[in-house]
């Protein structure tokens, strides 16, 4: 018994000193020696032209016969007069009306062009929700170095970037070898029906095939992972697809003074439940598993621990990251419920009790096999799931992330904004960059600002806001990005 306790223990010291040797060799690879680059710009004139592009109300609806075309008319004037120099040196192109395509000839045809793309269109405000912004949403404010408003980060304040860069550029002279083009969508927030995807159906016909396109996505992120004090920047290489479910609940139904042992509503929510309890099968793995792998170096000791451990604490990891709502989209479809319906009349019980519920569908599963884990789940002879068969979205394809248009990015990130995280990362949402990379060989998504945990409530929320030191920042960001990924 003796020797017996004396092995087990010189197993665990094994154990334990192969877990910290592990531990201290998972830290971060050395940064490449990168010269910052210092650029002139007129921070306030900047905000002043952000601000201005808020005040115009171009907000897309879900109704057609919501849009008001004369703030989309009176935006795309304001910007033809605004940024003039873009206009006279790049040739302009409407695209479903109201998306703005500009083409930046470049020295040697030879080369594969490159895309920009941002989109002006924003969502509406919560009806009733006026009244916590802290000034009015489409007021363009500018308060101690603060723009304001609806659009301020989602996602004018791209599209002026973008105008800001190339404007700097065509005033230093600066002559592109490889062609740009500019894509400035109108229906992003519903899709891009008629904007991004007609522009895909334009490149295609005019048999151009991108080398690079760079969408919005992620940003500079401040505090997003725990323990992780330098900035984080994930270049977004891929999206994920979404598709909408109904899971129907069936009983008799008839009045509420007479209700069955089990009626719709609760073998719905037994359903629901159920989905909850059984999420769609996932795991750090491919591109989860790349960017957790570099973020994960910076973190403190114990969670490195972890990270560098999984052969022995994956199952732990595993826990840890499901239960954060962050952590569980990078690794998995997600399952969110979101519509219910059911009687109509509060004495009356329902023959069907519906319930809506979105998958966000990550790469490595398809829109099929995730009607197929739902069905396995939940589907009985009181349980329907309906699924338009051909509806939904699969997720993109995964682009590199050692290829030029990524390092490119990753480097104007690093000369601009200094010591940076970098790694490849995956959106969780959806942007018009699903149609761009129909005729881009790589997709990138990803805003050079920075946003912190306070900031993500603006998106599609309230007091939508973005610094002036922030935006100009992007800029010179994108004033690098053109010269990198042009120059070559």
């Amino acid at each position: 018994m003796k020797r017996g306790f004396i092995l087990l223990a010189c197993t665990l010291v094994l154990l334990a000193g192969v877990v910290v040797i592990r531990t201290l060799l998972h830290r971060p690879e050395p940064l490449p020696a990168i010269e910052p680059q210092q650029i002139e710009l007129d921070e306030q004139t900047i905000a002043r032209h952000l601000a201005e592009a808020v005040r115009f109300e171009t907000v897309s609806h879900q109704q057609a016969e919501a849009f008001e075309a004369e703030e989309f008319e009176a935006f795309i004037a304001w910007a033809i007069e605004t940024y003039g120099e873009v206009n006279e040196a790049m040739a302009l192109e409407r695209i479903g009306e109201y998306t703005l395509l500009y083409r930046w000839a470049g020295a040697d045809p030879s080369l594969q062009p490159i895309l920009l793309t941002g989109h002006y269109d924003v969502v509406p405000v919560i009806p009733g929700s006026e009244e916590l912004w802290e000034h009015p949403p489409f007021s363009g404010e500018i308060r101690e170095g603060i723009i304001w408003g609806r659009g301020a980060l989602d996602d004018k304040s791209a599209v002026i970037a973008q105008l800001e860069a190339a404007t700097h550029l065509l005033r230093a002279g600066f002559e592109p070898k490889r062609t740009v083009y500019f894509s400035f969508g109108h229906d992003e927030e519903i899709g891009g029906p008629r904007g991004a995807a007609n522009v895909a159906g334009h490149l295609k016909r005019e048999g151009v095939q991108l080398a690079w396109s760079l969408d919005e996505g992620s940003f500079l992120f401040d505090d997003l992972m725990p323990g992780v004090e330098a900035l984080m920047a994930p270049i977004n290489v891929a999206e994920k697809g979404s598709v909408s479910l109904e899971i129907v609940a069936k009983s008799a139904g008839g009045h509420s003074s007479l209700p069955p042992r089990q009626t719709a509503v609760g073998i719905l929510a037994k359903a629901i439940t159920a989905l909850e309890d059984n999420p769609v099968p996932g795991g750090l793995s491919g591109l989860s598993e790349q960017m957790f792998d570099t973020t994960s170096r910076y973190m403190p000791f114990g969670l490195r621990m972890l990270f560098a451990n999984r052969w022995l604490f994956g199952g732990v990891l595993d826990d840890q990251l499901s239960a954060q709502a962050f952590g569980n989209a990078m690794m998995r479809t997600t399952t969110a419920p979101t519509m219910l319906s059911g009687s109509v009349k509060t004495n009356v019980l329902p023959i069907e009790a519906i319930a809506t519920v979105n998958f966000r569908v990550h790469p490595r599963d398809t829109v099929e096999s995730v009607v197929d884990h739902v069905k396995a789940v939940v589907e009985n002879e009181n349980v329907e799931v309906r699924w338009p068969p051909g509806s939904g979205a699969a997720a993109s394809e995964v682009s590199s992330w050692d290829s030029a248009g990524f390092h490119v990015v990753e480097r104007a990130v690093q000369e601009t904004w200094g010591e940076v995280i970098v790694t490849p990362g995956l959106m969780i949402a959806g942007s018009d960059s699903k149609h761009y990379g129909k005729v881009a060989d790589d997709a990138y998504r990803f805003n050079p600002m920075k946003v912190s945990q306070a900031d993500i409530t603006g998106f599609h929320g309230t007091n939508e806001k973005i610094a002036a030191d922030n935006l100009a920042q992007g800029t010179r960001t994108y004033i690098r990005i053109l010269e990198l990924g042009t120059s070559q």
